[in-house]
Formats: C-alpha cells, structure tokens, sequence
C-alpha cells in the first residue's frame, strides 16, 4: 500500500507543493503537457534547485500574465473539465476548489456559486491546483493514504484583496477548521488559501510521519528564504511497512430505526425482505422505548447502491416514520462457496479467506438440517463434518 506523509510544519502554498511534487519524482513535461490543454491565457513554467535556510529544495516558478478577469467557481470547473485531466486528478481539482469556494462562501455569506474568487482565481492558483493535481496522480498519491502534518500558519499581518488581514486570514481559518494547526514564530504568512484547500483535500489523517519505508522524498521552496525558518515543504512517499492483510475494505451505509408498535410475529419476514432488497446484513435488538414500551432497534447494513431500495423496504415492512444513516468502512474476508456431498445429501458452505488460507467454513444452515433429518444424524455433527469435508 502506497502512502504519504506531508510536512507542513513550515506552511504550505500551491506552488511549493507543487514543487515537492516534482522534486519526489513525478514527471514534470506530463505536468506541463496537462497544464497546455487549459483554455486559458499563456502560462509559463520552469523550474529549479534552489536553497533555503542553507537545504537544498527545488523550486517551481510561475509566471502567469495579469488579468483582470474576476472568475467564479462555475467557470473555473468548466475550465478544469475542458482540459480533459485524468478523471482523478480532475475530481481532485474540482474539490480543491469547491473547497476554496465554500471557504469564502462562508467568510462573505453568500453562496458558493457567487464567490469572487480575487487571489485565487488568477491564474497561477489554476496552475497550481491543477498542477498538483497532475503530480499527485503521477505519483499514484490520489489512491493512497495520505497523513498532513499539523500545519503552520505564521503570525503578524498580510495585505490581501480586502485590505490588511491578521494571520491566518478569514479563508485559511475557514479551510483548516477541524485540522491540527501548528505555533510557528515567524511573523508571516505560512499557509495560502491554495495551500490549506490542497492539504485538507488531500488528508485522510493528521500527525507524525507514520511508520512506513521511504521511498522518495521530495523538497519545495517557496519565494522567500527569511533567516528564520527553512520556507519549505516536504513530501515522503512510502510503502506501508507491514504486510497488507487480505481482507476486502468497502464503504457502506448503517441504516437504523426504533420500532416499538409493529407486531413482533413479523420481524422474520422484514429481515428477510430487507435482504431480499439488497441489504449485506439486516439484525434486530430489543430495547426500552419511550414510556418504557418494549421496543426493537432494527439495523441494516447496505453498499451505498442498494441504500434508497433498502431504506423503501424499511418503510414499507415496517411502521417506522423515520431513518438514521451513517456511512462505515467495512472489511470483509475473500470467499467462495462450495458444495459437499454429505452421505448423499448436497451441503452449500461458505468459506473466508485470510491470506489465502481458510480461516472460517459455515455450511447453509437449513441444507445442513436437511442433511441431519436425510440420515438420521445430530444436526451437530453434520455441521461438524461439513465443515471437514469442505476443507478437502
């Protein structure tokens, strides 16, 4: 398993990742041939090995004309969808900067739709999104386990579109809440807008570099080289240090409801039907509802296709009003079934794999009864003995 640490312990901006990016291995004249197909004016870039604070990073410059060209985040979409990315590096820019979008959405209160975009509409904030984009696809990073550093947004002040600001202005608060934020002395601005959509977008986890074997590390500078502080960002890529079990991972859907008025002789037939809808599991608990009623918490496990069928089964089995969902991640075993002949009566069983080795044997219970009343045996034994015989 592929995965990535980024140090952002410094800050971050959309070029400086960028450059780390290309400093770690991806390829830059892909970037560049991506970034061509753009529909917008002439960009330029180029890049270089540079030093700051005395270590060695590469930087990526930017030179982009000045436009006075307000653009808003329909049109900014049509352009990333005209370039004609590969489909995950443009699902990684459109959330960028759908991002961004809400960001300043919420600072102005208004829409999403209706946000001035100002400093990163211009064109080297497309350039970069879209540029990192390319790179983290290139690097295989867009499928891999990506875990951010708490970030270092500086101090002091800085002067954006709505005049001078305190560090971090209102838009990087907005990206980064809910994200670790690391004390840093400098009193500057760390971390751009770009840079914090890029790091929260990218993150699956926040904290130190997880246990892994580096395999490429990549270094990018950012304009200034203040005497303070090494302006830099790092990527590691690595490989996941222990061996990846076998076990399939999927996101599904938790569907719940209390029932405390539906005739208890009918919970066979709704479990039943419930996967009969396509639900992966479907189980009752008993509890104390309201009034200290005898009740029954019913929950049902579904794959995010087969929700709205199973929630429509819920709704017409049951006398339930309402619905409680929550996304899970699942890990199941691999499996196969296959079918033993026990003193002449067939048997389906079900086996789990880990690793390649069965780890668990369940034969179809009502074919195993039908076996044990066939010959007269202990429906015990036969359970037993299927179990043997599918493992031969």
């Amino acid at each position: 398993m592929t995965i990535a640490w980024i140090d952002a312990g410094n800050g971050c901006a959309g070029d400086m990742l960028l450059a780390a990016l290309v400093d770690a291995g991806a390829d830059f004249d892909g970037i560049l041939a991506g970034l061509s197909r753009l529909p917008v004016e002439d960009v330029k870039l180029s890049t270089e090995v540079v030093r700051r604070h005395g270590l060695r990073a590469r930087r990526v410059l930017v030179e982009a004309p000045e436009t006075r060209h307000a653009r808003h985040l329909p049109e900014i979409l049509d352009l990333i969808g005209a370039a004609a990315l590969p489909a995950a590096a443009e699902r990684f820019a459109t959330a960028v900067f759908g991002r961004l979008a809400e960001a300043e959405a919420a600072v102005h209160g208004i829409e999403p739709e209706r946000v001035h975009f100002h400093e990163v509409g211009a064109l080297d904030a497309i350039v970069d999104i879209a540029g990192c984009a390319l790179g983290l696809a290139a690097l295989g990073l867009l499928d891999a386990t990506v875990t951010v550093s708490p970030i270092a947004v500086g101090g002091g002040t800085v002067t954006a579109a709505h005049g001078r600001l305190t560090v971090p202005p209102p838009a990087v608060l907005a990206l980064l809440t809910g994200a670790p934020v690391a004390a840093h002395p400098a009193a500057r601005e760390l971390c751009t807008p770009t840079g914090a959509a890029l790091l929260v977008t990218l993150a699956d986890a926040y904290g130190p570099m997880p246990a892994c074997v580096p395999l490429k590390v990549g270094v990018g500078a950012g304009t200034a080289d203040p005497p303070g502080h090494a302006n830099i960002v790092r990527v590691v890529v690595g490989a996941d240090s222990a061996p990846s079990p076998s076990w399939v991972r999927s996101t599904m859907t938790v569907i719940e409801t209390t029932v405390d008025d539906l005739d208890p002789r009918l919970w066979p037939e709704v479990l039943s039907a419930l996967r009969g809808a396509g639900a992966a599991d479907a189980w009752c608990a008993p509890v104390t509802a309201p009034k200290g009623r005898p009740g029954v918490v019913l929950t049902t496990l579904a794959a995010d296709d087969r929700v709205d069928g199973v929630c429509a089964a819920i709704f017409a089995h049951t006398s339930t009003l309402g619905l409680r969902l929550s996304p899970v991640e699942r890990r199941a075993l691999p499996r196969d079934s296959v079918t033993v002949d026990y003193r002449g009566t067939p048997v389906s069983v079900k086996r789990g794999y880990l690793d390649g080795v069965v780890v668990t044997a369940q034969p179809e219970y009502e074919e195993a009864k039908a076996a044990a009343e066939a010959t007269g045996q202990p429906l015990r034994r036969v359970l037993d003995e299927v179990r043997v015989l599918s493992s031969k």
